[in-house]
């Protein structure tokens, strides 16, 4: 008989278990079409049996896919363990679109499915294979991972782990899957005591790590101090509320854009900064326009961003879990000139750099595995209550070679980022081949005009576009573009006793 053996989560790992609700579940997503190729069958529809065989070939690289959660006694600690009932079947699941299937009803069933909880008494994954594209020659595959298993930059490498570099795919005889004996409750107590008690010893130990490795001691402390109280300090802030940030329901709306990631590097050579920094210049001028039509100023609004930052080291590539960080952005929404909205953000961004924000956050996480678990589990429940950014927007980038499954090639991935209370619209994008892929993630109800805010994201990207473009002798002509969007911007009104729905409040 095997031996009793189990993983034990993270605290950031184990923070996304517990600050998911019945209404807002907590696993990352993406949406994924495939040519049909191979994997199309005689009657037009696609062989789901030949990917189910591929990634049960697959799973012993990723044992997390065969674990399920179980929860220390009298603790809220979970750990993994293997599942003695685990079944394909269950996971991977075959549906079609009526046919013919359209871009329309397929972000509709992106959207139905993903809204759904995983079932935890079960591995937190699912994979659903979509037929009835229209054309009949793609296919979808809709895949959903609890976030407490991965993050962004640990979801491509899952990807590059169930997928090929090349059509042709080698047959290989994986190893029997013998699940590990789970331990007893009073065994997990038990370990988790004692695990307690050696935590002081284990804190001595990194301290003397840490001296050890400072180049220099009290300028390291120092600038790590400056760091976390600067950290805290953005946290402890909370930025204005919009129409974009309220409770929210049990039901989403997912819809997405693409565009060429040749034309993003063209805007950052003619106009500066980073890609991330353009795609923060996308967004803020994509909130402006989507404030605007709501009827709010976006001049009176502190608007902040969470994007999240990998903090993964070399050595930690290919392994599931979460090892991301993040930073606290205040967008320029109320500039009304692209190109100064991104100097601001190229400079933000430098700053926090150079504060160290991503590892102070980083430090934070690691704190909280000394901490209590009741007392983890009540911050992460109140946490939301004063939720210190409007928008989480999260850009990972992925391979830029075709990838294939069984020979099928990957055409586009659209990613979603996962919702919780008082934020109602999440961005996740990802590159691939040449190309970035934008998901949007939003409550039905809180934002029932998706449509308007993907199209002013597309309506941004365009000026970003023709500012980087035009020639020189033109710049004349769209300074006085800006100087008429400020205008028209300083004279726009909420509608007659709509002003406190529509927050129109003084800077936090």
């Amino acid at each position: 008989m095997t031996s009793p053996a189990y993983d034990r989560l993270t605290a950031l790992d184990s923070s996304f278990l517990l600050l998911e609700t019945p209404h807002a579940p907590l696993h990352v997503a993406s949406t994924l079409t495939f040519e049909a190729g191979p994997l199309r069958t005689p009657q037009g529809g696609v062989d789901a049996d030949a990917i189910r065989a591929r990634l049960t070939g697959e799973l012993h690289r990723i044992p997390r896919y065969r674990q399920k959660i179980a929860w220390v006694p009298f603790t809220q600690r979970p750990v993994w363990v293997d599942d003695h009932r685990f079944n394909i079947d269950y996971h991977v699941r075959h549906t079609s679109l009526p046919r013919p299937g359209d871009e329309q009803q397929l972000k509709r069933l992106s959207a139905r499915i993903m809204e759904q909880s995983l079932d935890p008494s079960r591995p937190l994954w699912e994979m659903w294979v979509v037929e009835g594209l229209e054309g009949g020659d793609r296919f979808a595959l809709i895949s959903k991972v609890h976030h407490c298993m991965i993050d962004g930059i640990s979801g491509v490498d899952l990807l590059n782990t169930m997928l090929s570099p090349t059509p042709e795919v080698e047959p290989h005889d994986p190893p029997r899957f013998i699940p590990r004996r789970v331990p007893t409750a009073f065994q997990l107590w038990r370990d988790e005591m004692l695990r307690r008690l050696r935590l002081p010893v284990d804190t001595i130990r990194d301290v003397g790590h840490f001296v050890r490795e400072a180049a220099d001691l009290r300028r390291e402390l120092l600038s790590r101090a400056r760091a976390i109280a600067g950290m805290l300090g953005t946290s402890l802030s909370v930025p204005s509320a919009t129409p974009l940030n309220d409770k929210i329901g049990p039901h989403r709306r997912f819809d997405w854009l693409e565009m060429s990631l040749d034309e993003i590097k063209q805007i950052r050579r003619a106009l500066g900064g980073s890609i991330n920094d353009v795609v923060l210049t996308v967004v803020t001028g994509a909130v402006q326009r989507f404030l605007e039509r709501r009827n709010v100023n976006p001049g009176q609004i502190d608007f902040r961003v969470m994007a999240p930052v990998s903090v993964r080291s070399t050595d930690q590539r290919g392994k599931l879990g979460n090892r991301v960080s993040a930073w606290f952005l205040d967008l320029p929404i109320g500039e009304p000139d692209p190109r100064e909205q991104l100097r601001q953000i190229r400079e933000t961004s430098l700053a926090l750099k150079e504060s160290k924000q991503a590892v102070a956050a980083s430090m934070l996480t690691e704190v909280a595995e000394w901490g209590s678990s009741t007392l983890l589990a009540l911050g992460a429940r109140n946490m939301t209550r004063m939720l210190p950014f409007n928008l989480v927007v999260t850009n990972v980038p992925g391979p830029q070679f075709p990838i294939y499954m069984l020979g099928s090639r990957l055409l586009e991935t659209f990613p979603l980022v996962p919702l919780v209370d008082n934020l109602g619209l999440g961005i996740a994008l990802m590159s691939y081949t040449g190309k970035l892929f934008w998901g949007f993630n939003a409550d039905y109800d809180l934002v029932p005009d998706l449509s308007a805010f993907v199209r002013a994201t597309r309506e941004s990207f365009a000026e970003l576009m023709r500012l980087a473009s035009a020639p020189p002798s033109l710049a004349s002509d769209s300074d006085a573009e800006s100087e008429a969007r400020r205008e028209a911007g300083a004279t726009i009104r909420p509608p007659a006793g709509m002003e406190p729905q529509l927050h129109l409040v003084t800077k936090a």
